[in-house]
């Protein structure tokens, strides 16, 4: 079956499926096996701390061809701080991954909040602020088929799709088993629509 194009870009329309305030030694490996069944690659918005802890989770994101971009050093929400703070802890976070061999070109703030100054700031540091189009709220512990249900007339071509492989702050659920059975579920309906997974940068 011939795939969708994007007349832009001359190639297959394409979909990302990304995933905030991880990496989680648990939980994003479940998310990383449910992309490798589904021969699908995405976006990992890491928090910096947790990628520090669990180093040979990010190892496995990177080998396995997925992206690492750059989420926080601490959930908070920019338009209750300040720039010489998250300028800090910004680049503190960042030297954090860098000593893993990561360098991230995405930058998606902690609950996509920004200030005034945010773009200022991430166009510094030489990062691409990143929102999404599509939110799964997983956050909330919904089933798997709830969200694709309220998910199914949304996805189409240039979606950015929203999860989590972490428990963030405010999450009312305590585990991200139905987020890692989504993405299966995500990969069949894009395949059904013609529509190719990839990273959120190459698109």
């Amino acid at each position: 079956m011939q795939m969708q194009t994007d007349r832009r870009k001359g190639q297959p329309a394409q979909i990302a499926l990304t995933f905030d305030d991880g990496p989680d030694p648990v939980w994003t490996r479940r998310v990383l096996a449910a992309l490798g069944r589904a021969d699908a690659t995405a976006t990992f918005f890491v928090c910096a701390p947790a990628a520090a802890r669990h180093p040979d989770v990010i190892e496995e994101i990177t080998g396995a061809g997925h992206e690492v971009g750059f989420h926080c050093l601490e959930h908070i929400r920019h338009s209750e701080s300040t720039r010489e703070r998250i300028d800090a802890e910004t680049a503190t976070g960042l030297e954090q991954l860098a000593r893993l061999g990561v360098t991230p070109e995405l930058w998606r703030t902690p609950w996509g909040d920004t200030a005034p100054w945010t773009r200022e700031l991430a166009r510094d540091l030489g990062l691409r602020l990143c929102g999404w189009t599509d939110d799964t709220h997983d956050w909330r512990g919904d089933s798997a088929a709830s969200m694709l249900a309220k998910l199914r007339g949304d996805i189409a071509p240039g979606s950015v799709v929203l999860m989590h492989d972490g428990i963030g702050p405010g999450a009312r659920r305590t585990d991200c088993a139905p987020t890692a059975d989504l993405v299966e579920s995500l990969a069949d309906l894009a395949a059904a629509r013609d529509l190719a997974i990839t990273r959120l940068g190459d698109m």
